[in-house]
């Protein structure tokens, strides 16, 4: 999990504007606890909202390529955060930037493998 928050920063300063800002905060609510990463950096287009936890998508191929990463991160994140019975959103407005959001449970809800141990 210290992998997602650390990705989520790491992206949000690597694609914001010169002299932006990276807000991170966190709040409970209800039966979870939320986590934003929020930064004023080039946002994401809308047409590319719905591919951005795809593995392998870039939203700016050529900026990616030249910044470094696999166009993993995202979905992997994703990947982890619903392991662990949470959730992985984003919203964003193209040119003034993004805000991820992780949805924890405040109870460690039981893994899969953990289930199996206790089945045998």
């Amino acid at each position: 999990l210290y992998q997602i928050c650390f990705n989520l920063v790491e992206n949000a300063i690597k694609y914001n504007v010169p002299n932006g800002k990276v807000i991170v905060s966190a709040h409970p609510d209800h039966d979870q606890v939320i986590l934003e990463v929020t930064d004023t950096g080039l946002g994401i287009p809308e047409a590319d909202m719905s591919k951005i936890f795809n593995r392998f998508y870039r939203v700016d191929k050529a900026r990616s390529r030249a910044m470094g990463g696999t166009g993993l991160g995202l979905a992997i994140a994703k990947e982890i955060m619903e392991t662990h019975g949470g959730k992985l959103t984003a919203e964003s407005e193209y040119g003034k930037g993004t805000t991820m959001t992780m949805w924890f449970p405040k109870e460690r809800p039981i893994l899969e493998y953990e289930r199996e141990e206790n089945s045998n």
